[in-house]
């Protein structure tokens, strides 16, 4: 995407237009019309990750990703284009221990004003701090003084909103939107080029965001529209949407490529939302899909160039990789600094760390979290993540007596894992760094609630039949094991359930009996949905210890005097207690975690009796369903050659009265 590349290719391009015959005195209309071009940087799902990080990728241990690196690399692109666009998807907050300063020091917007982003959208994420959060970060943010991307969104459903009245939480985002200037689209000059950005927020972020408050439109009917509008009222050469959608591997339910089909107006989709790496578009028509996967550890840098029909095509594309050969931005890193510092002070001092303090050496190779989501199995990860929960819960100031049956963790919920060597308090709540409670700090808490065996069964069925299709509620946990075998029928693929006791000694699962289950808050909102979700196909019902069913599920927090027990701390406080095995005063990972122990149980077997034996109830309905269908359609049948029949005795009763 080199402006020295595209020279060379345009005096080559004139070059080889001038007629042969015309003495080289003039050029053809061709070259006279030669297209534009632009230059895009583009970013989404950062995710809070402002500074350089350690994670595993291939195995290995590296130092990836930091704003810093990002402005050098942003940098010199517009040394060489200073036209060129830079972008973001969304997601842009919540990942890291800066976002515990996200109302007040809106930290992740001031940075990508401060890399040079120019537009950006609203991810999910941007909600968790709820309604009354984001209308603060916003207002905190205009009044910055810093350079500030523009914010465009354009399926935000303010007329439904208004026609019921707006709530409170609505006025406060409607406050926030006014203050900040979030618009549904954007027009920028670039160089000869001028551009229109939209946003909009897609289906699937909406039912990742519980605490959103916001009506919203059809996606893709309202980019229609806005690019309708756009058209009418704007002379633009391209139009560029900034999604938080994301695609996905079913063609069919991959929203953005759904909106490239159904609005073929748009020239370039930026999308986030699935943390998906496109090393090459995804091309419909003349609309093009980019992504760059997550955390700023790759860019996205494109070249496009427009074609004689005013359409354009993408020359050149690349994601880059941030490493630590980048040199970081030092003016960049300094204010980066100067937010890290007040995370010290304002929130991880009410906890009693520092942000750098070591609470654990690691020599044990954990899942990644591409594991979590390609490897449908028992992780240590996971594992490490649903012990902590079921430590902190029975060693928290106040508990109860009562000890915890099961602890659930889904994978969507975790962000990151842990490297070798020294793990800090910072990696920790990086690892799992959703939310925020009802106490307005950051940080989801556990709750405690029962659900019975039967139920049980219910979540160990969801995660073995269902979970390949979102893998983001793949389940780890504590106390649970079971067996399943992806071969058989969906809903019954679970062939061996049972619980563990303080021995490790197997226990039989109870139907009737109720079971203490600890998950994080996100979790168990996202649990009680799926009777909804099933049309009560599925029922996980979350319980009071005397069979109540939970209406709300901050009315079960974990709680340790007035606070909450936060689902981070816990991980952190599990660390903490694991023995010094090396004398040096610092606690080990204990090596339990680097071999499984039958937690999910992969059974592959493809023999007849494996695949049919101790059907369930989900089996029986689905057996019926079918054989139900198969009856219809030989009835179908059957009907459609009677009438056949019907039909040409009556042709030939018609031709014999003609014949004759």
């Amino acid at each position: 995407m080199k402006n020295k590349r595209r020279i060379l290719a345009g005096l080559l391009a004139a070059v080889l237009t001038v007629p042969l015959f015309a003495g080289g005195a003039q050029i053809t209309a061709a070259a006279e019309a030669a297209g534009k071009t632009l230059d895009v940087v583009f970013t989404h799902d950062t995710h809070s990750h402002l500074n350089s990080f350690s994670t595993v990728i291939d195995g290995e241990s590296t130092e990836v990703g930091g704003f810093a690196r990002i402005k050098t690399v942003i940098d010199e692109q517009k040394a060489e284009n200073p036209d060129t666009l830079v972008v973001d998807g969304g997601d842009f907050s919540m990942g890291t221990l800066v976002q515990t300063v996200y109302e007040d020091e809106a930290a992740e917007l001031r940075m990508l004003g401060a890399i040079g982003c120019e537009v950006t959208t609203f991810g999910n994420h941007e909600f968790d701090y709820r309604s009354s959060g984001l209308a603060q970060m916003l207002k905190s943010a205009a009044e910055s003084g810093d350079a500030l991307p523009e914010l465009v969104v354009c399926n935000v459903d303010w007329d439904a909103m208004e026609a019921a009245g707006l709530n409170d939480g609505q006025q406060q985002i409607l406050s926030g939107f006014e203050e900040y200037g979030v618009k549904d689209y954007v027009v920028l000059q670039k160089g000869d080029v001028n551009v229109a950005v939209t946003g909009v927020f897609g289906v699937d972020a909406l039912a990742c965001a519980p605490t959103c408050e916001l009506l919203f439109r059809d996606p893709v009917e309202a980019v229609k529209e806005t690019v309708a509008e756009i058209k009418a009222n704007e002379d633009v050469d391209m139009i560029v949407c900034v999604s938080h959608s994301g695609t996905w591997e079913d063609e069919s339910k991959s929203e953005d490529e759904i909106l490239a089909r159904s609005v073929p107006d748009l020239d370039l989709i930026i999308s986030g939302h699935t943390h998906t790496e496109l090393a090459e578009p995804i091309v419909h028509g003349d609309t093009y899909i980019v992504s760059t996967g997550e955390y700023g550890k790759k860019i996205g840098e494109l070249s496009m160039t427009q074609k004689s029909d005013g359409r354009w095509e993408i020359a050149d594309y690349k994601l880059v990789p941030i490493l630590s050969t980048i040199t970081a931005d030092g003016a960049t890193q300094e204010k980066i600094d100067g937010f890290m510092e007040a995370v010290d002070t304002g929130y991880l001092a009410d906890f009693g760390y520092t942000k750098d303090e070591v609470l654990a050496t690691n020599n044990v190779q954990f899942s990644t979290l591409h594991d979590l989501e390609y490897e449908h199995t028992e992780h240590n990860l996971g594992d490490l993540m649903s012990d902590a929960y079921v430590y902190a819960v029975e060693n928290s100031d106040d508990f109860d007596g009562v000890p915890v049956d099961v602890a659930v963790v889904p994978s969507g919920t975790v962000r990151d894992t842990y490297t070798a060597g020294d793990i800090t308090v910072e990696q920790v709540f990086n690892s799992f760094s959703l939310g925020i409670g009802p106490d307005g700090v950051p940080g989801y808490p556990l709750i405690s609630v029962y659900l019975t065996g039967k139920e049980l069964r219910t979540a160990a069925e969801i995660d073995a039949s269902v979970s390949d299709y979102m893998t983001t509620a793949r389940l780890y946990m504590s106390g649970l094991h079971f067996t399943y075998n992806p071969n058989r029928m969906i809903l019954n693929r679970v062939t061996d359930i049972y619980l563990t006791d303080e021995n490790g000694s197997r226990v039989g699962l109870e139907d009737d009996k109720l079971y203490r289950v600890v998950a994080d808050l996100y979790s168990g909102q996202m649990l009680s949905a799926v009777t909804d979700m099933s049309h009560g196909l599925l029922s996980l019902v979350p319980k009071y210890a005397d069979g109540t069913p939970i209406e709300d599920f901050e009315d079960v927090i974990v709680m340790e005097g007035n606070r909450e027990l936060k689902a981070w701390d816990s991980i952190a406080r599990y660390m903490q207690s694991f023995e010094d095995t090396d004398g040096d005063g610092i606690a080990n990972v204990p090596s339990y975690y680097s071999q499984m122990h039958d937690r999910k149980v992969v059974d592959e077997s493809r023999s007849l009796g494996d695949l049919v034996k101790s059907p369930n109830k989900y089996a029986a309905m689905i057996v019926a369903v079918i054989l139900i269908v198969i009856i219809l359609v030989v009835l179908l049948i059957v009907l459609v050659v009677k009438l056949i029949k019907r039909i040409r005795r009556r042709k030939a009763r018609i031709q014999y009265i003609k014949d004759n």
